[in-house]
């Protein structure tokens, strides 16, 4: 990914070979990337992002999942667009957002990053939709500039349960070769298909845009070094201080993270109310979208 100034909004529409989804193809060719200027390093970051919708309603702002990319919002997007200025982005490290060996990538940058784009693109106070690990960087976000968000949206969100610790104990190669194993087909597909409550919706449109961002230079050694950071942890201990409202969205059949968070989500944020979404898995923006988007749209209104 070449240089970019920063402030500078162009163009960089993603390959649509292999995508099938009228959806796919059309917010792949939305992609757009802007010069992100950060204290993480001295030239700017080109961050890649979608934006669309009405500038004069409230701004929403989707953040994607582990080893996603914008591209998981394809179905949901539109949708909210249709009322709300939206916005998607591509996390520090993720995506097809600029990555480069002397930029660390942490839980820390990456809320840093997040906050530089806000501040340079979007301006105003928001509703943050975090899905997965989204929601995680989401409630951290939240938490720490709770200015920028006016609401919460949490989409069978990681982050109250403290996961497996061993990641900052791995070794750079061992981190390295795990990382690989996540680019395999096969691997890819299994978890895909974990994923929903249907596996119909594991189709090759979507196992396309699972993998495009996997073509991206240091992809593997970006995820390897998150890895060895340790990753987003457990945000018990912030969430009783959020205290903008919070819609928490839950897939009955979520078999990724399970379900027994949710209640417990929602008992630890004030002001938050659990939607659980019937014939859903772990990604309800995708399996059901039209669902989501509704009472997103009604949460916000």
């Amino acid at each position: 990914m070449t240089a970019i100034d920063t402030g500078r909004v162009e163009a960089y529409p993603l390959p649509t070979d292999g995508l099938a989804e009228e959806t796919s193809i059309a917010l792949a060719q939305q992609v757009q990337r802007v010069g992100v200027q950060t204290d993480l390093r001295p030239e700017a970051i080109a961050t890649t992002f979608v934006q669309s919708g009405s500038p004069n309603a409230e701004p929403l702002l989707l953040l994607h999942g582990f080893d996603s990319s914008v591209l998981e919002f394809r179905r949901l997007l539109p949708l909210l667009a249709a009322q709300h200025e939206t916005w998607a982005v591509d996390l520090l490290g993720f995506g097809f957002t600029q990555r480069r060996r002397e930029l660390a990538v942490t839980p820390e940058a990456i809320v840093q990053h997040l906050y530089a784009f806000w501040a340079q693109q979007i301006q105003r106070p928001m509703t943050l939709v975090g899905a997965s690990m989204g929601g995680t960087a989401a409630i951290a976000f939240a938490h720490r500039y709770p200015d920028a968000v006016s609401r919460l949206v949490l989409l069978d969100s990681a982050g109250y349960t403290v996961g497996p610790s061993f990641g900052n104990l791995l070794p750079k190669a061992v981190a390295y070769w795990v990382a690989g194993i996540l680019k395999r087909p096969k691997v890819r597909q299994n978890i895909a298909v974990k994923a929903y409550h249907d596996p119909v919706f594991a189709s090759e449109d979507a196992a396309q845009c699972a993998a495009l961002h996997l073509a991206e230079g240091l992809w593997q050694e970006t995820l390897a070094a998150f890895t060895r950071s340790g990753g987003f942890r457990s945000c018990q201990s912030q969430l009783p201080q959020l205290q903008m409202p919070t819609l928490i969205l839950w897939g009955r059949s979520d078999r990724i993270l399970g379900i027994k968070d949710a209640p417990k989500l929602a008992e630890a944020i004030p002001q938050s109310r659990l939607v659980w979404v019937d014939a859903s898995g772990h990604v309800p923006h995708l399996e059901q979208p039209a669902f989501t988007a509704t009472e997103i749209l009604n949460f916000v209104a």
